[in-house]
């Protein structure tokens, strides 16, 4: 079949869109088909760090997703195997497709009954996720690939492969996806390293690597929102499988687009578009909650009331990149969206010191500078769809026809630009701090107020007739916190404060105050 032609729709949009591959290789532990391992340095992975957003603050799973389990009752009626059975009776999939997944299954469960300690946790617990998915009725044959790879790479593994810490990431000879171990669920597909490697293979002339990886990526995608989705496996932060990441997704076609151009390869492009539907639906099948402004693009799929600024940023810069290499139309109407709603909510992530990782909390210093660089790449990307489009250099021989660039999609810079360079500030700053409080009741527990423009420790110390009477301290978030006095004198008097604080940077700084406790009450007779 003859291939249409990519290669005019970006010219030089290539070298303008460079994300280098990270400077300091990451390890990656590797299983050999025989059971032996090796480590290797990927340069083209991402850092652990940063292969899957941090779980927020700890809830409870939201009722919607909850509800899609059942009961026990209901979910005694769907088994893998009947399911497996269910799905070819209908003619969903074909008696080889049955019987491989059976097999993989079989032999998981009887490596299970072998296995003990932590070996036989991991493994017990991607069994159990997959009997979840199975029995929430959402054994789909889409999901068949990625569900039962997982199942596979981790009987694998835990056959002959060494114990990992949590955050370890792996790989498998032959494979190109990266792996990763949480405690508590096993070795599961990294989709954000996963696509982060494929960017950094785009940037260099490693085709063949480059397209093995897609495809690879491509043949485990599922079937959700109207389009396809790369769907963690795993429970995480209260959300249980599948659940899908505006972050993950927003890299994914950002790279798959990548991939399609440097390849010329009009699948990947399809494919890319056919990632925008997570982007189009409301969670829980998508991230897409919708603004006065635009629209907000979630990180979890499962979390619809949280905001998180890398996140967010991240999926926007992944559907500018999309929409420019591939100057559809749809794809650029996702990024207005999104540009718009998080030029409104940007300023709330800033704490007038640091930045807050999501609305509900502080960023600590890597999430700080991960949201300072996403932002930087945001700015980077429209100042340059702003600038004049630079003349194309005069042929050599013939008349030779010049594409025209595609068209910018971006806004104004400038809040991006601007929140970039605080957020750096910020970083060689002191924290800024006051005495709020200025008098409580004495002979009672007492909450004395401080404010802070950025997460520190405190230390306060009340003086009085030359001596420290009581030191109060504690790790407090940015805005007006709370120390507690739980045994002011009941007494009245006039004490001296001296208060100190030290952010996670190491920067300190100091004031002083006043604060009067005034004479306890008398009991009521």
């Amino acid at each position: 079949m003859r291939r249409t032609s990519l290669r005019g729709l970006l010219p030089a949009l290539l070298l303008a869109l460079v994300c280098a591959p990270s400077a300091v290789a990451s390890p990656l532990l590797t299983l050999r088909s025989d059971g032996t391992t090796y480590v290797r340095e990927d340069r083209f992975v991402p850092r652990a760090e940063t292969a899957l957003p941090a779980p927020a603050a700890s809830r409870q799973a939201p009722a919607t997703s909850m509800r899609r389990f059942g009961t026990r009752a209901a979910a005694a009626k769907r088994t893998v195997r009947g399911e497996l059975a269910r799905l070819l009776a209908a003619g969903a999939i074909d008696q080889a497709t049955h019987d491989d997944k059976r097999r993989i299954y079989a032999d998981a469960q009887r490596l299970r009954g072998k296995l003990g300690g932590a070996r036989k946790a991991a493994l017990a617990a991607v069994l159990r996720n997959l009997e979840d998915v199975t029995a929430s009725g959402e054994l789909t044959p889409s999901r068949l690939p990625a569900l039962f790879e997982t199942v596979a790479r981790n009987r694998q593994w835990w056959s002959n492969g060494p114990l990992l810490r949590h955050g370890a990431r792996v790989s498998f000879a032959g494979s190109k996806l990266v792996w990763q171990f949480y405690a508590g669920e096993g070795l599961q597909i990294q989709w954000l390293g996963t696509f982060g490697k494929v960017n950094g293979l785009w940037t260099g002339n490693y085709l063949t690597s480059l397209r093995a990886i897609v495809d690879e990526a491509l043949s485990l995608a599922s079937q959700r929102a109207g389009g396809i989705a790369w769907e963690y496996l795993f429970r995480f932060d209260g959300g249980r499988p599948p659940w899908v990441s505006g972050l993950a997704q927003g890299t994914a076609v950002q790279a798959i687009a990548r991939a399609g151009v440097k390849l010329n390869e009009p699948a990947y492009l399809a494919a890319a578009k056919s990632g925008l539907g997570i982007f189009r639906e409301a969670p829980p099948s998508g991230v897409r909650v919708a603004t006065p402004a635009g629209a907000h693009y979630l990180i979890y799929s499962f979390a619809s009331g949280l905001r998180v600024l890398n996140g967010f940023t991240q999926a926007v810069t992944g559907l500018h990149d999309y929409a420019k290499l591939t100057a559809d139309p749809a794809g650029a109407a996702l990024f207005a969206a999104g540009d718009a709603q998080l030029r409104a909510e940007l300023l709330a992530y800033d704490t007038g010191g640091w930045s807050r990782y999501s609305l509900q909390r502080d960023s600590d210093v890597h999430y700080h500078v991960v949201a300072r660089d996403f932002l930087r790449n945001l700015c980077t990307r429209l100042s340059e769809d702003a600038a004049p489009a630079a003349a194309p250099a005069a042929p050599t021989g013939g008349i030779v026809p010049v594409p025209a660039p595609a068209p910018p999609v971006g806004g104004d810079p400038a809040p991006y630009c601007a929140a970039a360079e605080r957020w750096s500030a910020y970083l060689t700053r002191p924290p800024a701090l006051a005495l709020i409080s200025t008098k409580v009741r004495g002979g009672k527990p007492a909450a004395v107020k401080v404010a802070l423009n950025k997460p520190s420790y405190v230390a306060l110390a009340l003086r009085r007739d030359g001596r420290t009477v009581v030191t109060l301290a504690g790790q407090l978030a940015s805005g007006v916190r709370t120390l507690r006095w739980r045994y002011p004198p009941r007494s009245a008097g006039r004490y001296r404060v001296v208060i100190a604080a030290k952010d996670l940077t190491g920067k300190r700084s100091s004031g002083k105050g006043e604060l009067r406790v005034l004479k306890a009450r008398s009991a009521k007779r």
